[in-house]
């Protein structure tokens, strides 16, 4: 006989996305249960994303969880494009009036943890079998097993934010669910290493060798990224051959001061564009990587997820007030903003990447473009008002 749980929202998923919604309801006295399928020390050592948008911080200031942030996050108000040596900053301070924190996905996620655990939030950790069933009725259920034990959660809504390979997007029917995806022919072997970055505000740069990107997580922590192709192994990286690569692709005068090490982090990643529509079926609502996924150039996966949320909670906040307008167009709003995060997030990549298939036309083509936003101000501009975070709607 399975144990039976009663809530009003039980989320999908115990990231940032999920932890956040669970937040934000629960200052207005909506009860959430959080399922997992790893633990929270697992889902606090993924290594993510680390520049937040203006709305981002906004967010977090609402949950009450930006103390630390504030404290010890660092506030960039420009980035650089660099092409084959040649760079240009974006001042994102003077030609938008904003800028962006840097601050790693890992603290938000242990921020969040540390919020919910200390109001008693009902988590479910290390289960199996999640299976969202009557999506259509008034009481859908979530049902799962922990520890070999059957268990059953019965709601008002579920909230599916359990990322690209979850369960949630996966209980819409295949006559419903629409999806839209560009899958990149290459991967960005990303490092840690405890060293001070090259540079105080990000570097993106596009050489013949391909991409790099240089980042950070702290004034003492570096993130560094380097584009390989798609069967590329970590094994194949030694990091005297990631530095020596990566240097060359940053230019000599950003390379001058960079300060190598042992790295302690390093990973693959591959990247894809991908969109799935709706983004709410019955009251199953989709949120965060697994409704969508932007490749990492321009820093727009935990924005556009945290966008979500902010929409999402929004929505069943009001709701539970009497006003059921903004649960009615969540997935039309949300989407309408996803798909121009995904054209700025599809565009930077093209513009920054070398790609297998490009002829001399199209690497010629790049440079145009990069030439172009050197020289005009409105380009700049439209890049900088992309990169600090869209109008929520």
């Amino acid at each position: 006989m399975p144990q039976r749980h009663k809530t009003q929202v039980c989320i999908i998923g115990a990231g940032p996305s999920g932890l956040l919604l669970s937040q934000l309801l629960a200052k207005t006295g909506i009860h959430t249960i959080v399922l997992d399928r790893k633990d929270r020390a697992y889902i606090e050592g993924r290594v993510r994303a680390g520049v937040l948008e203006q709305g981002t911080v906004d967010a977090l200031e609402q949950a009450g969880v930006a103390e630390r942030l504030h404290a010890e996050g660092l506030t960039h108000d420009g980035f650089e494009l660099a092409f084959d040596g040649v760079r240009h900053r974006i001042d994102l301070k003077a030609l938008t009036g904003s800028a962006v924190v840097v601050y790693g996905q890992t603290e938000v996620t242990k921020d969040l943890f540390d919020a919910r655990f200390a109001d008693n939030q009902q988590f479910f950790f290390n289960i199996d079998d999640v299976v969202p069933t009557e999506l259509k009725s008034d009481q859908p259920q979530v049902h799962f097993t922990q520890d070999g034990a059957q268990h059953v959660i019965t709601c008002d809504y579920i909230a599916g934010c359990d990322g690209f390979r979850g369960v949630s997007r996966a209980a819409i029917p295949n006559d419903v669910l629409k999806t839209f995806e560009r899958v990149y022919p290459f991967g960005w072997l990303g490092i840690l290493v405890d060293q001070p970055p090259v540079s105080h505000e990000l570097i993106y740069a596009n050489h013949a060798h391909g991409f790099a990107l240089a980042s950070m997580r702290s004034e003492t922590r570096s993130r560094y990224y380097i584009q390989c192709e798609a069967t590329d192994c970590v094994s194949d990286w030694s990091d005297d051959r990631f530095w020596e690569e990566f240097a060359t692709r940053l230019g000599p005068d950003a390379a001058a001061n960079l300060q190598t090490g042992a790295s302690f982090e390093k990973s693959i990643a591959p990247l894809r564009s991908f969109v799935a529509e709706p983004m709410r079926y019955g009251n199953l609502f989709l949120a965060g990587d697994a409704a969508h996924i932007v490749p990492p150039t321009g820093a727009k996966g935990l924005n556009l997820a945290v966008a979500d949320i902010r929409l999402l909670s929004r929505a069943l906040i009001e709701h539970y007030a009497g006003n059921d307008h903004y649960i009615d167009t969540y997935s039309e709003t949300a989407l309408n903003r996803v798909w121009k995060v995904e054209r700025f997030s599809w565009q930077l990549s093209t513009l920054m990447h070398q790609f297998p298939e490009n002829s001399p036309f199209e690497r010629r083509m790049q440079r145009a473009e990069f030439d172009y936003i050197t020289e005009s101000e409105a380009a700049s501009k439209a890049i900088a008002e992309n990169y600090i975070g869209l109008p929520l709607e």
